[in-house]
């Protein structure tokens, strides 16, 4: 069982879009995925520095169109089909696309209000989040809780993300639970706790104009790691999910459960294979971050499905 992952915001690096673009029709779609979001990612994806692209309106539509095309891209390269597919975070958009849910095209147009909503939220207060690796995870969370912190991302293998307020991360930092180590992440705001709670209203409001179809591929939700057989269920989690805590630890428990036999991440990748590492040991990943690596890709796909 090979599954598909998605990564989430965080994932993008400058220039990192570039050599997908010399692929036939890249550029036209995305181009087409431009519009639909209401950004220029072809420039954001190849002349914006650092800090233009951590922008959260920004940094989401063009991580769902580098998965998208990367997927698609993989699609025109084998016959082999994936078992099924999730993503973390944003990703989950990206995950809806590939397992028929919404259509490219809505899911960029989702994903562009998604991130606008979130960044909207994120102004109104000075909030961010940290990675804290290692540690016991009942003393990590107690102390999170003793800040006023959320576990906003419970990735597995002994890293939990916590957010919140500024002063309160910094105070994490300075006396971190034993035996943990806190790394302050590049992001805008308190993503999947209460601060984003004005996202999710914006959000379900364009969710409720949708008309999703139920998944043709397994697909894993988030929210719990269970998997979702209902596409207007799985719409409804991604929406909810913008102010709740990720719980891909359960998504891997998950995948582990159904036995699968490899994972491939989709472009900008890297993250969810490195989590894989650790959460499911002993199982071949592939992160796809250039089409340098489709070729591994289609390799593992092709001896499964021998």
């Amino acid at each position: 069982m090979i599954i598909g992952v998605f990564p989430g915001q965080g994932s993008q690096t400058p220039g990192f879009l570039s050599p997908w673009l010399d692929l036939p029709g890249a550029r036209e779609l995305v181009g087409g995925y431009s519009d639909a979001a209401g950004v220029d990612l072809l420039a954001a994806g190849t002349e914006w520095d650092a800090d233009a692209i951590r922008d959260t309106k920004i940094a989401q539509p063009l991580i769902v169109a580098a998965s998208l095309l990367s997927w698609r891209e993989l699609a025109e390269r084998t016959d082999a089909v994936f078992a099924g597919v999730a993503g973390h975070s944003v990703g989950e958009i990206a995950a809806l696309v590939a397992a028929g849910v919404l259509s490219d095209d809505e899911g960029l147009r989702l994903v562009g209000i998604r991130g606008r909503a979130m960044a909207d939220a994120a102004d109104a207060a000075p909030t961010g989040m940290a990675a804290v690796v290692g540690g016991v995870e009942d003393d990590v969370l107690a102390r999170l809780a003793g800040l006023d912190l959320t576990p906003a991302n419970y990735n597995g293998g002994g890293q939990i993300v916590a957010a919140g307020a500024l002063d309160a991360l910094a105070s994490l930092a300075a006396d971190a639970p034993r035996g943990a180590r806190v790394i302050p992440l590049r992001v805008a705001g308190a993503f999947h706790t209460r601060y984003m709670a004005p996202a999710v209203e914006t959000l379900a409001a364009a969710a409720s104009e949708l008309a999703p179809a139920d998944p043709v591929l397994t697909l894993w939700t988030n929210a719990d790691g269970t998997a979702v057989g209902s596409g207007a269920r799985a719409l409804d989690l991604l929406v909810g999910q913008v102010a709740s805590p990720v719980r891909w630890d359960l998504c891997m428990a998950s995948f582990a459960d159904a036995g699968v036999t490899g994972l491939v991440e989709l472009s900008p990748a890297g993250t969810l294979t490195g989590l894989a590492k650790r959460g499911l040991r002993g199982v071949p990943a592939v992160a796809v971050k250039t089409p340098d690596d489709l070729d591994a890709a289609v390799a593992l796909l092709t001896e499964e499905a021998a």
